[in-house]
């Protein structure tokens, strides 16, 4: 299979690799990666090899994409992933790097490939309300909020609802 590679211009997404594992722990072991996603933690490097192998059998098998968001293909600043299946995307920006619109370029990227490739008509997203981080990059990306009921998640010692932001396949002419 060969590797997968998306830019824009500004952002590279690109498959992790052996040597990011340390970044995936400065990234994703911090307290709000840890509330807001199903990562473990504390994300040492030992829960970063972990990941990463599972990352490995999920690409393998078609089921998830899980790219790291770079500048230029070099060092990882968050993570942006796909559930082929259900469309749905999810992302992870480390501390330093939020802001910047890393998150919101991502997702829009990988929203794209899901479209013009996978040939999915909808991708979602699911955040918790309040999360107004989370909605901004939603909005900027061109998802918009759906009617739908909420889905309510337990994980971690919590329960939290999620609501469904979608983006739709554009039209055929």
């Amino acid at each position: 299979m060969r590797p997968l590679t998306l830019t824009d211009g500004h952002v590279v997404l690109r498959e992790w690799t052996d040597a990011d594992v340390c970044a995936m722990s400065e990234l994703f072991d911090e307290p709000a990666v840890a509330y807001r996603t199903p990562l473990a933690s504390p994300f040492d490097e030992a829960a970063a090899t972990a990941y990463l192998a599972a990352v490995r059998r999920a690409r393998a098998d078609g089921t998830r994409l899980h790219l790291a968001i770079t500048r230029d293909g070099g060092a990882p600043l968050g993570e942006v992933l796909l559930g082929v299946a259900e469309g749905a995307l999810g992302y992870a920006v480390g501390a330093a790097h939020r802001g910047r619109g890393l998150a919101t370029r991502a997702t829009r990227l990988l929203a794209g490939h899901a479209h013009d490739v996978l040939g999915l008509r909808r991708v979602v997203l699911r955040i918790e309300p309040g999360n107004a981080a989370s909605e901004a990059v939603a909005h900027a990306a061109g998802f918009r909020l759906t009617d739908e009921a909420p889905e309510t998640v337990r994980g971690k010692g919590r329960t939290h609802t999620l609501l469904t932001w979608v983006h739709e396949a554009p039209a055929a002419p």
